[in-house]
């Protein structure tokens, strides 16, 4: 499955840009962490030695068309939504923690956010 066109993803974007155009930071913000951490699952540690240009005005430039290229993990549907599901776990943990601490009002934002990734995640499947 391209990590282009998967539905989480793309129900993700959509609720994005229904919470943007409704002015609501906190889902808002919440979508976009969870499409961040898809993104940054997908990013895997560069294993192989990029040739530097010793002679390049800026030091440690690498050489050569597509030398600092890196392959994307791809992840599957399962993947996506187990990600997804981990961010909706720390924000609800997170909000007890906060709460317990005294700060309802945080509490109640983490819990939102929660609730948005969530309703995502049943709308793409992924209850």
């Amino acid at each position: 499955m391209s990590a282009m066109s998967s539905a989480l993803r793309t129900a993700l974007r959509s609720a994005l840009t229904t919470a943007i155009r409704s002015r609501d930071r906190v889902a808002a913000s919440a979508l976009r962490s969870g499409l961040a951490a898809l993104d940054n699952a997908g990013a895997v540690p560069t294993t192989e030695d990029v040739p530097l240009d010793g002679d390049s005005p800026i030091a440690g430039a690498a050489v050569g068309l597509g030398a600092t290229e890196a392959a994307r993990r791809e992840l599957t549907a399962t993947d996506e939504h187990a990600l997804v599901r981990a961010e909706v776990s720390e924000r609800r943990e997170a909000a007890a923690e906060v709460e317990a601490a005294g700060r309802p009002d945080r509490a109640a934002d983490l819990h939102h956010e929660a609730d948005v990734l969530e309703s995502v995640l049943v709308e793409a499947g992924g209850a």
